[in-house]
């Protein structure tokens, strides 16, 4: 596989046309951006691109020869290039290139950016950018993580009428001495340097055991992104302030004798968010109250004030009652039972979890109506859901199904599936998780696996106990879900019954699933014969299916329909997915697609990529329905496994790291947590092929714990993605390949 790792678009016009016109086979090199979707490919922001292989070994050696020669040339090539015409942005950044390198390519080329400088760059990366909730969100976070850790009674959040907002709680308030190795004020740290908080150290004797700050980044965005933020500390009988603008220090630390009536310790942060990052710089006040109301619910007895002057809005809340009074206010539609509360949380001597691991939680069955479900780790609502949801329907559907099974209320010939049992459940579930990992920094998915064991230890025992205690409540529920089922199966009949009789011969190489359920099925296009028989031991067969593709699929961007099926490979496809390749404006019925999900699912590597890329091409050019109605994934494989050795009472542990960036993460974080270096060992996997059939169940094709990614239109609209795929895929788009490499060379980063 070859590559280009040659970053800030240093290659010559002449190299690059080389470059663009080696690939002969596969047409071209084909852009491809690692973990996006296939809009994205099209919208030329690549975090990663990839030039597809030569088509023969000998052209292999060709293109690696004048590779090198011309990287080699790479000085005198480029002074000798001729202008050509660029757009303002190309000019600007290349004005900017040649000021600080005189036009080389050298170590002045590298910028680092210090500071809160990266949040600024890149604030979509550490917040939401469509209004300033999010950045409000982290201090009031803050706030709650103290009254987790015991400390306060209560929070006060102010809007004001020129879009600020001051945040207000009781609890012991940032500490303003200076740091012992920093040689400055800690809540000036705090606030102006990524990666520092209290909250790393989640042992016995931490400033906080649970909370929802973890990289100690929160607080510090909200910062970077204000045009002014104001702190007051009341600490030691004393009220400190400090002022910041821009992210920087306008103020330094004041202190003073803290004023007769005020408290004897909290922190107020007021914000003014800067509107230049936002498209709307007022924070919605609706979100708001709704963030404040759950608050307020996951902390029972604490007391949640919001006001807003300027529309004489005060609103308090206050849940003794918790969960279940939250939850009785949210529910529409008639009780088919009470309401189940419960908690479990991990003893000191738990051999599994950490002490105070577990979850509080609450359950309502329904007749009809719209379900609410809402979900948090250590007080930070989880939107998106995430492996704590997944223990907690692992466990609601283990224990009515058992319940109905000891019973007899499951007729013979129905099969209750989690959909079923889940289908009219409303929810609130708190988890406590000692160190938790989220989708991104604005933790709206939980991905820590161990997350899903650890709620459905404890559900599932309680949940089985109230039901055999309460036979009529659990009989009501058990009997709902028979309905489900039911359902769910005289529905599916009607779909096969207009399917008609006609049956395709599938490919040989097809290994189908049992499930006739279309919306449940999923077929995966694994790369490789080897990796295909560990997918084939390690799925559901069930619903899972495994088609295993050999070597590179054909390039089909410019293939014409009657000729797709002189290829192999992309002939079994569109058999095993039961429908025929078509136009982005032809009139499709998928009635006859077989599988609801169909996943790509490749090496972690360059290869891999590549891979990906050409079926991704084949599904957009051929098949643009199964990508519009939302059937096209692709499967995140991980790269790294981390086998930690067993830490006290806690056993061993096997990690797995989708790229580089997350291993060293992930190792950081298992240093924090007193893990030495040498109890830790890193396996680099090679390919699918070298995983077992468990690691890739655990890893990849296991719904609970998976990565998949679905893949849809990204910024460019139809048009717009056509033009450049076109620009990319096109056997005869070697110029325009050549023009946007020079332009985004910078934005490579690929091995060679």
């Amino acid at each position: 596989m070859h590559a280009l790792r040659r970053a800030r678009g240093c290659l010559s016009t002449r190299s690059v046309d080389k470059i663009a016109r080696a690939d002969g086979a596969h047409a071209g090199p084909h852009a491809m951006v690692r973990g996006t979707t296939l809009g994205r490919y099209g919208t030329a922001h690549a975090a990663r691109v990839t030039l597809a292989p030569p088509a023969s070994a000998a052209a292999a050696y060709r293109y690696t020869v004048n590779l090198g020669r011309m990287i080699e040339r790479l000085e005198r090539t480029r002074r000798t290039r001729r202008t050509r015409r660029r757009s303002p942005v190309e000019a600007s950044m290349s004005a900017t290139r040649a000021r600080a390198t005189a036009g080389a390519y050298e170590e002045a080329s590298i910028r680092v950016l210090k500071g809160l400088e990266p949040v600024r760059q890149r604030p979509g990366m550490y917040t939401r950018t469509e209004n300033p909730l999010h950045i409000i969100q982290e201090v009031i976070d803050n706030s709650a993580d103290e009254i987790l850790a015991g400390f306060g009674t209560g929070i006060d959040v102010t809007v004001h009428a020129d879009g600020s907002v001051s945040v207000e709680d009781d609890g012991r308030g940032i500490p303003v001495g200076n740091h012992p190795e920093e040689k400055a004020p800690v809540v000036e740290i705090v606030f102006t340097r990524l990666h520092a908080g209290g909250k790393f150290d989640k042992r016995a004797g931490g400033a906080y055991s649970f909370s929802g700050g973890l990289h100690g980044v929160g607080v510090s965005v909200t910062n970077a992104l204000s045009r002014r933020l104001e702190v007051t500390v009341w600490r030691d009988k004393r009220e400190h302030t400090i002022v910041f603008a821009d992210g920087d220090v306008l103020e330094p630390l004041r202190s003073r004798a803290a004023p007769a009536g005020s408290k004897a310790s909290g922190t107020r942060v007021t914000v003014w968010p800067d509107a230049k990052y936002f498209d709307s710089a007022r924070v919605s006040t609706d979100e708001l109250e709704r963030l404040l109301r759950s608050k307020a619910m996951l902390m029972p007895g604490t007391q949640v004030r919001l006001r807003v002057p300027a529309t004489q809005l005060e609103r308090t809340w206050r849940f003794d009652g918790g969960l279940g009074e939250y939850l009785r206010q949210a529910v529409a539609g008639e009780l088919l039972a009470p309401i189940f509360e419960a908690e479990g949380y991990a003893p000191a001597d738990d051999d599994s979890f950490a002490e105070g691991e577990g979850a509080s939680w609450v359950l309502a069955w329904t007749d009809e109506g719209p379900v609410a479900r809402e979900s948090f780790v250590n007080l930070i609502p989880t939107p998106a859901g995430g492996t704590h949801e997944a223990g907690l329907r692992e466990a609601t559907y283990n224990a009515v199904r058992a319940f109905a099974e000891a019973h007899g209320v499951l007729p013979k010939g129905v099969r209750l599936l989690p959909e079923d049992v889940f289908a009219r459940v409303s929810f609130v579930l708190s988890a406590k998780v000692l160190d938790p990992q989220f989708q991104g920094q604005i933790k709206e998915r939980l991905n820590s696996r161990d997350a899903v064991r650890l709620v459905a230890s404890f559900v599932r025992p309680q949940l089985e106990f109230w039901l055999n205690q309460h036979p009529e409540h659990g009989r009501r529920i058990a009997e709902a879900a028979v309905q489900q089922a039911q359902a769910r199966t005289r529905a599916l009949q009607k779909i096969e019954k207009r399917k008609g009789s006609a049956v395709a011969v599938l490919p040989g190489k097809l290994t189908d699933c049992e499930s006739t359920e279309i919306a449940r099925n999923e077929l995966f296009l694994v790369e490789g014969d080897s990796a295909g028989g560990s997918a084939k031991l390690g799925r559901d067969k069930e619903y899972q299916a495994i088609l295993p593709l050999r070597g590179k699929v054909l390039n089909t961007w410019e293939v014409e329909r009657d000729r797709l099926f002189g290829n192999a490979e992309v002939h079994d496809i569109a058999v095993a997915i039961g429908v025929d390749p078509h136009g982005a404006t032809d009139t499709v019925d998928l009635a006859a697609l077989r599988y609801g999900k169909i996943c790509i699912l490749a090496d972690a590597d360059v290869d891999g990529a590549h891979i990906q890329v050409l079926l991704l091409t084949l599904f957009f050019r051929h098949f643009p329905r199964l990508i519009e109605a939302g059937h096209v994934y692709v499967a995140r494989p991980p790269l790294f496994r981390l086998d930690v050795g067993p830490q006290g009472k806690r056993p061993a542990r096997r990690l797995y790291c989708l790229d580089d960036d997350e291993r060293v993460a992930t190792i950081a974080k298992l240093q924090d947590e007193g893990v030495r270096p040498t109890a830790v060992e890193i396996g680099r996997f090679k390919g699918l092929g070298e995983m077992t059939a468990q690691q890739l169940w655990e890893t990849t094709m296991n719904p609970d714990t998976r990565r998949l990614l679905p893949v849809a239109l990204g910024a460019l609209d139809q048009r717009a993605t056509v033009d450049t795929m076109t620009m990319l895929m096109g056997r005869g788009e070697a110029p325009a390949r050549r023009s946007w490499l020079e332009t985004h060379g910078n934005e490579v980063e690929a091995d060679v």
